[in-house]
Protein backbone atom coordinates (compact mmCIF):
# COMPACT_ATOMS: atom_id res chain seq x y z
CA UNK A 1 0.00 0.00 0.00
CA UNK A 2 2.53 1.98 0.78
CA UNK A 3 4.61 1.76 -2.97
CA UNK A 4 0.73 2.39 -4.48
CA UNK A 5 0.30 5.29 -2.11
CA UNK A 6 -2.54 4.58 -0.46
CA UNK A 7 -0.13 5.06 3.08
CA UNK A 8 2.09 7.89 2.90
CA UNK A 9 5.63 7.25 2.98
CA UNK A 10 8.90 9.17 2.90
CA UNK A 11 11.29 7.47 0.24
CA UNK A 12 15.26 6.92 1.43
CA UNK A 13 15.94 5.59 -1.67
CA UNK A 14 13.99 4.91 -5.44
CA UNK A 15 14.99 3.37 -8.54
CA UNK A 16 12.79 1.52 -10.67
CA UNK A 17 12.82 -1.97 -8.87
CA UNK A 18 12.97 -0.98 -5.24
CA UNK A 19 11.32 1.83 -2.92
CA UNK A 20 13.32 2.01 0.93
CA UNK A 21 11.78 4.01 3.53
CA UNK A 22 11.81 3.77 7.57
CA UNK A 23 10.14 1.15 9.16
CA UNK A 24 6.85 2.65 11.09
CA UNK A 25 7.71 0.96 14.05
CA UNK A 26 11.31 0.67 14.32
CA UNK A 27 13.03 -2.22 16.53
CA UNK A 28 16.30 -0.66 16.70
CA UNK A 29 17.57 3.42 16.06
CA UNK A 30 18.12 2.36 12.31
CA UNK A 31 15.31 0.21 10.70
CA UNK A 32 14.56 0.80 7.22
CA UNK A 33 12.48 -1.27 4.64
CA UNK A 34 13.68 -2.36 0.98
CA UNK A 35 11.17 -3.55 -0.71
CA UNK A 36 10.75 -4.14 -4.34
CA UNK A 37 7.86 -3.12 -6.29
CA UNK A 38 7.26 -5.94 -8.16
CA UNK A 39 4.92 -8.06 -5.80
CA UNK A 40 6.27 -11.23 -4.70
CA UNK A 41 4.84 -13.25 -1.45
CA UNK A 42 8.16 -13.58 0.36
CA UNK A 43 12.13 -13.42 -0.26
CA UNK A 44 12.06 -17.08 -1.92
CA UNK A 45 9.47 -16.13 -4.11
CA UNK A 46 11.79 -13.00 -5.12
CA UNK A 47 14.69 -15.11 -5.38
CA UNK A 48 13.32 -17.85 -7.32
CA UNK A 49 10.98 -15.26 -9.85
CA UNK A 50 13.48 -12.24 -10.03
CA UNK A 51 16.72 -12.94 -8.16
CA UNK A 52 18.41 -9.28 -10.00
CA UNK A 53 15.94 -8.00 -7.87
CA UNK A 54 16.72 -9.71 -4.87
CA UNK A 55 20.37 -8.95 -5.51
CA UNK A 56 19.60 -4.79 -5.92
CA UNK A 57 17.56 -5.18 -2.21
CA UNK A 58 20.85 -6.05 -0.98
CA UNK A 59 23.14 -3.73 -2.85
CA UNK A 60 20.28 -0.63 -1.52
CA UNK A 61 20.63 -1.97 2.10
CA UNK A 62 24.68 -1.54 1.99
CA UNK A 63 24.58 2.04 0.39
CA UNK A 64 22.19 3.04 2.89
CA UNK A 65 23.97 1.37 6.09
CA UNK A 66 26.98 3.50 4.33
CA UNK A 67 25.38 6.72 4.19
CA UNK A 68 23.18 6.44 7.76
CA UNK A 69 27.02 5.66 8.93
CA UNK A 70 26.46 2.58 10.25
CA UNK A 71 29.01 0.18 10.84
CA UNK A 72 27.85 -2.74 11.22
CA UNK A 73 24.27 -3.71 10.25
CA UNK A 74 21.56 -6.81 10.20
CA UNK A 75 19.65 -7.91 7.65
CA UNK A 76 16.18 -9.93 8.04
CA UNK A 77 13.62 -11.51 5.96
CA UNK A 78 10.74 -13.07 7.34
CA UNK A 79 9.67 -15.76 5.43
CA UNK A 80 5.95 -17.48 6.11
CA UNK A 81 4.12 -16.47 9.34
CA UNK A 82 5.62 -19.15 11.13
CA UNK A 83 8.89 -16.64 10.51
CA UNK A 84 6.87 -13.82 11.72
CA UNK A 85 6.00 -12.51 8.47
CA UNK A 86 2.94 -10.12 8.66
CA UNK A 87 3.08 -8.79 5.35
CA UNK A 88 3.07 -10.54 2.27
CA UNK A 89 5.35 -8.60 0.07
CA UNK A 90 8.91 -9.20 0.14
CA UNK A 91 10.84 -6.70 2.36
CA UNK A 92 14.18 -6.30 3.45
CA UNK A 93 14.56 -5.00 7.30
CA UNK A 94 17.84 -2.75 7.61
CA UNK A 95 18.38 -2.57 11.32
CA UNK A 96 21.53 -1.12 12.97
CA UNK A 97 22.72 1.74 15.45
CA UNK A 98 23.06 -0.50 18.44
CA UNK A 99 25.84 -2.53 19.71
CA UNK A 100 25.55 -6.14 19.87
CA UNK A 101 27.51 -8.30 21.96
CA UNK A 102 27.23 -12.31 22.31
CA UNK A 103 26.77 -13.70 24.12
CA UNK A 104 24.58 -12.11 25.56
CA UNK A 105 24.75 -10.90 29.63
Amino acid sequence: MIIQGEIPASFLYESEAVVAFNDLTPQAPVHILIVPKKHHSNAAQTASEDPEVLAEIFSTAEQLAQKAQLDGYRTVFNTGASAGQSVFHTHLHLLGGRSFVWPPG
